[in-house]
């Protein structure tokens, strides 16, 4: 899947794939040392709060469930122009109510939000983008996530240690389908370069993520 520049509602997968494809990259990327990190943590985690990507340099995001079918997606890449467009793009334009407003309302003050999408009734939606707008970064952050293809080749790489290709597949359709069990899991990987797995915060991730309902 494609993602256009500035991105359309469309142009994401559904709220709950999109999450399920983000958490199986941060259950193999957990480890204890990284959840006692309370702040400037990086790379790809779950908390109680949702989904997080951090990189340490041009982009971050956050996926939170709001309940009853209803998620939000926002964060920032250097790409997007919403910020420096003149003038700048709102990004709460037509927001629902039920977004955490003040939440966002605090990044924009301090220049920090790139972008703003939410989901409900099974659909995406953003604010409304200017014609002159180029780009709003969801393209460089979030096509890793969109694009099925790119997930099987990150959970497959040196650094997050699916044993095959092959395994890579049953990985992360278990994880779509909500049925990925810490068995699978630890059968289906081996230890990334340079560490070693950590089954218990794979675990923790794992439940936390949601990811072994049945």
């Amino acid at each position: 899947m494609s993602i256009n520049r500035p991105g359309r509602p469309g142009d994401l997968p559904s709220a709950q794939v999109l999450w399920a494809r983000w958490a199986l990259v941060a259950v193999l990327e957990a480890t204890t040392e990284k959840e006692r990190r309370a702040h400037h943590r990086t790379g790809t985690w779950v908390d109680g709060t949702g989904l997080h990507l951090d990189d340490s340099g041009c982009t971050w995001w956050s996926l939170t469930p709001r309940g009853e079918g209803r998620w939000v997606l926002f964060g920032e890449d250097e790409s997007s122009g919403c910020k420096w467009h003149e003038p700048p793009v709102d990004l709460l334009a037509g927001a629902p109510a039920w977004l955490p407003h003040q939440e966002l309302a605090d990044l924009l003050e301090g220049s920090e939000l790139g972008c703003v999408y939410w989901f409900e009734d099974g659909a995406w939606a953003r604010a409304p983008y200017p014609d002159t707008l180029d780009d709003d970064g969801l393209d460089c952050g979030m096509s890793r996530f969109a694009d099925r293809a790119d997930v099987l080749r990150t959970i497959a790489d040196d650094e997050h240690g699916a044993t095959s290709a092959a395994d890579a597949e049953t990985l992360l359709a278990h994880a779509e389908n909500r049925r990925l069990t810490p068995e699978l899991l630890m059968s289906l990987t081996r230890d990334p370069r340079w560490r070693r797995r950590d089954r218990p915060a794979m675990t923790r991730a794992l439940e936390q993520a949601g990811l072994d309902r049945r």
